[in-house]
Protein backbone atom coordinates (compact mmCIF):
# COMPACT_ATOMS: atom_id res chain seq x y z
CA UNK A 1 0.00 0.00 0.00
CA UNK A 2 2.69 2.31 0.83
CA UNK A 3 4.45 2.11 -2.34
CA UNK A 4 1.50 2.52 -4.30
CA UNK A 5 0.84 5.64 -2.40
CA UNK A 6 4.15 6.75 -3.58
CA UNK A 7 3.80 5.71 -6.89
CA UNK A 8 0.72 7.23 -7.19
CA UNK A 9 2.26 11.09 -5.86
CA UNK A 10 5.58 10.20 -7.89
CA UNK A 11 2.99 10.05 -10.52
CA UNK A 12 1.05 13.45 -10.12
CA UNK A 13 4.62 15.36 -9.53
CA UNK A 14 5.47 14.32 -12.82
CA UNK A 15 2.13 15.45 -14.75
CA UNK A 16 2.64 18.71 -12.74
CA UNK A 17 6.48 19.67 -13.85
CA UNK A 18 5.33 18.66 -16.98
CA UNK A 19 2.66 20.70 -16.96
CA UNK A 20 4.93 23.70 -15.17
CA UNK A 21 7.28 22.52 -17.89
CA UNK A 22 5.02 23.37 -20.93
CA UNK A 23 4.12 26.38 -19.52
CA UNK A 24 6.69 28.18 -18.55
CA UNK A 25 10.36 26.54 -20.06
CA UNK A 26 8.92 25.14 -23.15
CA UNK A 27 7.81 28.57 -24.62
CA UNK A 28 10.93 30.34 -24.34
CA UNK A 29 13.00 28.44 -27.16
CA UNK A 30 10.24 30.07 -29.54
CA UNK A 31 10.35 33.52 -27.53
CA UNK A 32 14.19 33.34 -28.19
CA UNK A 33 14.08 32.78 -31.98
CA UNK A 34 11.44 35.75 -32.10
CA UNK A 35 13.88 37.92 -29.94
CA UNK A 36 17.09 36.92 -32.50
CA UNK A 37 15.09 37.25 -35.85
CA UNK A 38 14.19 40.94 -34.53
CA UNK A 39 17.14 41.85 -33.79
CA UNK A 40 18.74 40.63 -36.85
CA UNK A 41 16.07 42.54 -38.70
CA UNK A 42 14.20 39.53 -40.07
CA UNK A 43 10.58 39.31 -40.12
CA UNK A 44 9.31 36.10 -37.72
CA UNK A 45 6.26 34.24 -39.69
CA UNK A 46 4.54 34.17 -36.50
CA UNK A 47 4.18 35.75 -33.26
CA UNK A 48 1.93 33.72 -31.81
CA UNK A 49 3.75 31.59 -28.81
CA UNK A 50 2.56 28.10 -27.34
CA UNK A 51 2.15 27.58 -23.48
CA UNK A 52 -0.50 29.85 -22.11
CA UNK A 53 -1.36 33.07 -21.48
CA UNK A 54 1.77 35.13 -20.32
CA UNK A 55 4.13 33.59 -22.86
CA UNK A 56 1.02 34.81 -25.87
CA UNK A 57 1.48 37.89 -24.10
CA UNK A 58 4.79 37.97 -24.47
CA UNK A 59 4.86 37.34 -28.32
CA UNK A 60 1.94 40.02 -28.68
CA UNK A 61 4.31 42.26 -26.94
CA UNK A 62 7.22 41.42 -29.41
CA UNK A 63 5.75 41.67 -32.24
CA UNK A 64 4.28 45.35 -31.02
CA UNK A 65 7.90 45.97 -30.79
CA UNK A 66 8.60 44.55 -34.62
CA UNK A 67 5.86 47.13 -35.76
CA UNK A 68 7.20 49.91 -33.97
CA UNK A 69 10.78 49.20 -35.23
CA UNK A 70 9.88 48.63 -38.49
CA UNK A 71 8.01 51.92 -38.46
CA UNK A 72 10.93 54.05 -37.30
CA UNK A 73 13.33 52.19 -39.89
CA UNK A 74 10.75 53.80 -42.83
CA UNK A 75 10.60 57.12 -40.70
CA UNK A 76 14.68 56.58 -40.67
CA UNK A 77 14.86 56.08 -44.58
CA UNK A 78 12.44 58.85 -45.64
CA UNK A 79 14.13 61.18 -43.73
CA UNK A 80 17.79 59.60 -45.17
CA UNK A 81 16.22 60.26 -48.17
CA UNK A 82 14.82 63.67 -48.38
CA UNK A 83 18.50 64.45 -46.91
CA UNK A 84 20.11 63.38 -49.61
CA UNK A 85 17.70 64.76 -52.23
CA UNK A 86 18.28 67.86 -50.86
CA UNK A 87 22.05 67.50 -50.52
CA UNK A 88 22.12 66.47 -54.01
CA UNK A 89 20.37 69.48 -55.48
CA UNK A 90 22.68 71.69 -54.03
CA UNK A 91 25.15 73.39 -56.00
CA UNK A 92 27.71 73.81 -52.88
CA UNK A 93 29.62 70.92 -51.76
CA UNK A 94 28.49 69.74 -48.62
CA UNK A 95 31.32 67.66 -46.08
CA UNK A 96 30.48 66.24 -42.91
CA UNK A 97 33.40 64.72 -40.59
CA UNK A 98 33.83 63.42 -36.88
CA UNK A 99 35.91 64.48 -34.18
CA UNK A 100 38.96 62.34 -35.79
CA UNK A 101 38.24 64.37 -39.47
CA UNK A 102 37.22 61.06 -40.67
CA UNK A 103 34.44 61.74 -42.75
CA UNK A 104 30.80 60.42 -42.54
CA UNK A 105 28.71 62.30 -44.99
CA UNK A 106 29.58 64.09 -48.72
CA UNK A 107 27.17 65.41 -51.73
CA UNK A 108 27.85 64.55 -55.33
CA UNK A 109 28.83 68.24 -55.69
CA UNK A 110 31.80 67.78 -53.23
CA UNK A 111 32.93 64.55 -55.06
CA UNK A 112 32.54 66.38 -58.78
CA UNK A 113 35.05 69.14 -57.44
CA UNK A 114 37.69 66.81 -56.08
CA UNK A 115 36.87 63.96 -58.62
CA UNK A 116 35.89 61.08 -55.96
CA UNK A 117 34.01 58.34 -57.72
CA UNK A 118 32.44 56.93 -54.55
CA UNK A 119 31.74 58.62 -51.27
CA UNK A 120 34.73 58.32 -49.25
CA UNK A 121 32.55 57.55 -45.68
CA UNK A 122 34.87 56.51 -43.04
CA UNK A 123 38.14 56.87 -44.57
CA UNK A 124 40.01 60.17 -42.93
CA UNK A 125 39.93 63.14 -44.70
CA UNK A 126 43.71 63.71 -45.61
CA UNK A 127 43.35 60.12 -47.70
CA UNK A 128 40.52 61.23 -49.21
CA UNK A 129 41.65 64.65 -50.00
CA UNK A 130 45.03 65.83 -50.35
CA UNK A 131 44.79 69.45 -49.62
CA UNK A 132 46.67 70.69 -47.20
CA UNK A 133 45.06 74.05 -46.98
CA UNK A 134 41.51 72.13 -46.37
CA UNK A 135 43.23 70.25 -43.65
CA UNK A 136 44.46 73.14 -41.57
CA UNK A 137 41.25 74.64 -42.03
CA UNK A 138 39.14 71.76 -40.49
CA UNK A 139 41.78 71.24 -37.97
CA UNK A 140 41.62 75.06 -36.94
CA UNK A 141 37.53 74.22 -36.43
CA UNK A 142 38.06 70.75 -34.61
CA UNK A 143 40.26 72.62 -32.01
CA UNK A 144 39.13 75.79 -31.26
CA UNK A 145 35.53 75.57 -31.69
CA UNK A 146 35.08 78.10 -33.77
CA UNK A 147 33.62 78.33 -37.26
CA UNK A 148 36.54 79.24 -40.21
CA UNK A 149 36.36 80.34 -43.72
CA UNK A 150 39.62 80.08 -46.32
CA UNK A 151 39.89 79.76 -49.76
CA UNK A 152 41.38 76.78 -52.07
CA UNK A 153 42.55 76.84 -55.44
CA UNK A 154 42.29 73.07 -57.35
CA UNK A 155 42.56 71.88 -60.90
CA UNK A 156 39.87 70.65 -62.34
CA UNK A 157 40.23 67.16 -63.60
CA UNK A 158 37.70 67.76 -66.90
CA UNK A 159 38.90 70.96 -68.20
CA UNK A 160 42.48 71.41 -66.66
CA UNK A 161 42.17 74.49 -65.40
CA UNK A 162 42.00 76.47 -61.97
CA UNK A 163 39.34 76.43 -59.86
CA UNK A 164 38.75 78.53 -57.09
CA UNK A 165 36.31 77.77 -54.03
CA UNK A 166 35.49 79.20 -51.17
CA UNK A 167 35.64 77.14 -47.94
CA UNK A 168 33.63 77.59 -44.48
CA UNK A 169 33.93 75.22 -41.47
CA UNK A 170 31.18 74.96 -38.99
CA UNK A 171 31.47 73.09 -35.28
CA UNK A 172 29.31 70.24 -34.54
CA UNK A 173 29.11 70.83 -30.69
CA UNK A 174 27.25 68.07 -28.30
CA UNK A 175 26.05 68.90 -25.02
CA UNK A 176 28.43 71.01 -22.79
CA UNK A 177 30.42 72.06 -25.84
CA UNK A 178 31.87 68.71 -26.69
CA UNK A 179 33.16 68.86 -30.37
CA UNK A 180 31.74 65.86 -32.36
CA UNK A 181 32.78 67.32 -35.75
CA UNK A 182 32.44 69.95 -37.87
CA UNK A 183 30.15 70.67 -40.88
CA UNK A 184 32.14 72.02 -44.12
CA UNK A 185 30.26 74.19 -47.52
CA UNK A 186 32.56 74.42 -50.47
CA UNK A 187 31.40 77.21 -53.29
CA UNK A 188 32.95 77.64 -56.53
CA UNK A 189 33.23 81.22 -57.02
CA UNK A 190 35.53 80.93 -60.11
CA UNK A 191 32.88 82.63 -62.51
CA UNK A 192 32.99 84.87 -59.76
CA UNK A 193 36.76 85.55 -60.24
CA UNK A 194 36.66 85.27 -64.12
CA UNK A 195 33.93 88.26 -64.06
CA UNK A 196 36.42 90.36 -61.75
CA UNK A 197 39.41 89.73 -64.04
CA UNK A 198 37.24 90.73 -66.78
CA UNK A 199 36.25 93.84 -65.33
CA UNK A 200 39.98 94.91 -64.18
CA UNK A 201 41.08 93.84 -68.16
CA UNK A 202 38.10 96.38 -69.28
CA UNK A 203 38.90 99.30 -66.96
CA UNK A 204 42.73 99.06 -67.94
CA UNK A 205 41.56 98.96 -71.61
CA UNK A 206 39.11 101.37 -71.58
CA UNK A 207 41.84 104.35 -71.62
CA UNK A 208 43.69 103.09 -74.81
CA UNK A 209 39.87 102.36 -75.98
CA UNK A 210 39.06 106.14 -75.42
CA UNK A 211 42.68 107.51 -77.01
CA UNK A 212 42.02 106.47 -80.51
CA UNK A 213 39.24 108.73 -81.32
CA UNK A 214 39.99 111.30 -78.62
CA UNK A 215 43.26 111.44 -80.93
CA UNK A 216 41.46 111.59 -84.04
CA UNK A 217 39.18 114.58 -83.15
CA UNK A 218 41.86 116.30 -81.81
CA UNK A 219 43.99 115.70 -84.92
CA UNK A 220 41.04 117.12 -87.14
CA UNK A 221 40.16 120.16 -84.24
CA UNK A 222 44.25 121.00 -84.57
CA UNK A 223 43.71 121.24 -88.40
CA UNK A 224 40.67 123.75 -88.01
CA UNK A 225 42.08 125.52 -85.75
CA UNK A 226 45.77 126.07 -88.01
CA UNK A 227 43.09 126.60 -91.16
CA UNK A 228 40.70 128.26 -90.60
CA UNK A 229 40.04 128.89 -94.69
CA UNK A 230 39.07 125.15 -95.13
CA UNK A 231 37.24 124.35 -97.96
CA UNK A 232 33.40 123.38 -97.21
CA UNK A 233 33.67 120.02 -99.09
CA UNK A 234 36.83 119.29 -96.89
CA UNK A 235 35.07 120.81 -93.76
CA UNK A 236 32.25 118.43 -94.51
CA UNK A 237 34.37 115.88 -94.41
CA UNK A 238 36.06 116.83 -91.03
CA UNK A 239 33.05 117.32 -90.17
CA UNK A 240 31.65 113.64 -90.94
CA UNK A 241 34.63 111.63 -89.09
CA UNK A 242 34.83 114.10 -86.18
CA UNK A 243 30.44 112.94 -85.98
CA UNK A 244 31.59 109.55 -86.65
CA UNK A 245 34.14 108.95 -83.83
CA UNK A 246 31.74 111.12 -81.24
CA UNK A 247 29.58 108.30 -81.41
CA UNK A 248 32.46 106.01 -80.87
CA UNK A 249 32.85 108.02 -77.59
CA UNK A 250 29.57 107.82 -76.96
CA UNK A 251 29.77 103.99 -76.93
CA UNK A 252 32.50 103.50 -74.97
CA UNK A 253 30.88 105.80 -72.12
CA UNK A 254 27.58 103.78 -72.34
CA UNK A 255 30.07 100.56 -72.57
CA UNK A 256 31.05 101.93 -68.67
CA UNK A 257 28.04 102.64 -67.73
CA UNK A 258 26.62 99.04 -68.72
CA UNK A 259 29.58 97.69 -66.82
CA UNK A 260 27.31 95.79 -64.68
CA UNK A 261 25.94 94.01 -67.88
CA UNK A 262 29.17 92.25 -68.72
CA UNK A 263 29.60 90.85 -65.64
CA UNK A 264 25.84 89.52 -65.79
CA UNK A 265 27.04 88.28 -69.02
CA UNK A 266 24.16 90.07 -70.75
CA UNK A 267 26.25 92.47 -73.13
CA UNK A 268 24.56 92.73 -76.64
CA UNK A 269 26.14 93.02 -80.23
CA UNK A 270 23.67 95.39 -82.61
CA UNK A 271 24.42 93.42 -85.41
CA UNK A 272 24.13 94.89 -89.36
CA UNK A 273 25.08 94.41 -92.81
CA UNK A 274 28.40 95.79 -92.72
CA UNK A 275 29.92 96.91 -96.54
CA UNK A 276 33.57 95.73 -96.15
CA UNK A 277 35.08 98.75 -98.67
CA UNK A 278 32.85 101.43 -96.65
CA UNK A 279 34.58 100.00 -93.67
CA UNK A 280 37.92 100.30 -94.90
CA UNK A 281 38.00 103.55 -96.97
CA UNK A 282 36.39 105.13 -93.59
CA UNK A 283 39.46 103.59 -91.60
CA UNK A 284 42.24 105.08 -94.42
CA UNK A 285 40.11 108.24 -94.06
CA UNK A 286 40.13 109.12 -90.58
CA UNK A 287 43.69 108.06 -90.19
CA UNK A 288 45.19 110.05 -93.41
CA UNK A 289 46.75 112.84 -91.02
CA UNK A 290 48.60 110.71 -88.98
CA UNK A 291 50.01 108.39 -90.96
CA UNK A 292 51.15 111.62 -93.41
CA UNK A 293 52.48 112.67 -89.98
CA UNK A 294 54.67 109.89 -90.05
CA UNK A 295 55.20 109.07 -94.19
CA UNK A 296 53.33 105.84 -93.75
CA UNK A 297 50.80 104.73 -96.02
CA UNK A 298 47.75 102.01 -96.13
CA UNK A 299 47.07 100.18 -98.90
CA UNK A 300 43.77 98.60 -99.45
CA UNK A 301 42.84 95.78 -101.95
CA UNK A 302 39.55 94.79 -102.21
CA UNK A 303 38.05 92.02 -104.27
CA UNK A 304 35.53 93.37 -106.90
CA UNK A 305 32.57 92.21 -105.99
CA UNK A 306 30.89 94.05 -103.20
CA UNK A 307 31.88 92.45 -100.00
CA UNK A 308 29.02 92.56 -96.66
CA UNK A 309 29.33 90.69 -93.32
CA UNK A 310 26.92 90.53 -90.76
CA UNK A 311 28.41 92.44 -87.64
CA UNK A 312 28.51 94.95 -85.28
CA UNK A 313 29.74 98.01 -87.03
CA UNK A 314 31.22 99.74 -83.93
CA UNK A 315 33.13 97.13 -82.67
CA UNK A 316 34.51 95.81 -86.14
CA UNK A 317 35.72 100.09 -85.83
CA UNK A 318 37.21 99.40 -82.75
CA UNK A 319 39.27 96.52 -83.45
CA UNK A 320 40.70 97.79 -86.70
CA UNK A 321 41.60 101.02 -84.90
CA UNK A 322 43.21 99.29 -82.43
CA UNK A 323 45.02 97.26 -84.76
CA UNK A 324 45.93 100.19 -86.79
CA UNK A 325 47.17 102.28 -84.24
CA UNK A 326 49.48 99.83 -82.97
CA UNK A 327 51.07 99.35 -86.39
CA UNK A 328 51.04 103.34 -86.79
CA UNK A 329 52.56 103.78 -82.93
CA UNK A 330 55.47 100.82 -83.37
CA UNK A 331 56.16 101.69 -87.14
CA UNK A 332 59.48 103.78 -87.58
CA UNK A 333 58.71 106.82 -89.74
CA UNK A 334 59.30 105.65 -93.71
CA UNK A 335 59.31 102.32 -92.64
CA UNK A 336 57.22 101.06 -95.37
CA UNK A 337 53.29 100.55 -96.33
CA UNK A 338 50.89 98.54 -94.22
CA UNK A 339 49.00 96.44 -96.76
CA UNK A 340 45.55 95.10 -96.18
CA UNK A 341 42.86 92.61 -98.72
CA UNK A 342 39.67 91.22 -97.94
CA UNK A 343 38.07 88.77 -100.19
CA UNK A 344 35.93 86.67 -100.19
CA UNK A 345 36.63 82.97 -98.60
CA UNK A 346 34.23 79.70 -98.11
CA UNK A 347 31.50 81.03 -95.95
CA UNK A 348 32.80 83.82 -94.76
CA UNK A 349 35.07 86.59 -95.53
CA UNK A 350 39.14 86.89 -95.23
CA UNK A 351 40.61 89.72 -94.36
CA UNK A 352 44.50 90.08 -93.82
Amino acid sequence: MYWLILGVLCALFAVIALLLWQKWAAPWPQIEQLVSQIARGESPSTFLVNGGADPHRIGLALETIFARQRDLERQIAGRESHTQTILGAMEDGVLVVDARSLITLMNPTFQKLFDLRDPAVGVPLVEAVRHATLDQLIAGTLKTGEAMRSELSITDSRTHGERHIEVSAVPIKKAGDEMSGAVVLFHDITTLKQLDQIRREFVANVSHELRTPLSILRGYIEVLLDEPETSPEELARILSIMERHSKRLQRLVNDLLSLAQLESSQATLEVSVVRVDELFNNLVRDWKEKLAAKNLKVVVDLAPEALTLQADATRLEEVLYNLLDNAVKFSRERAGSSAGDASRFRHGIKCR
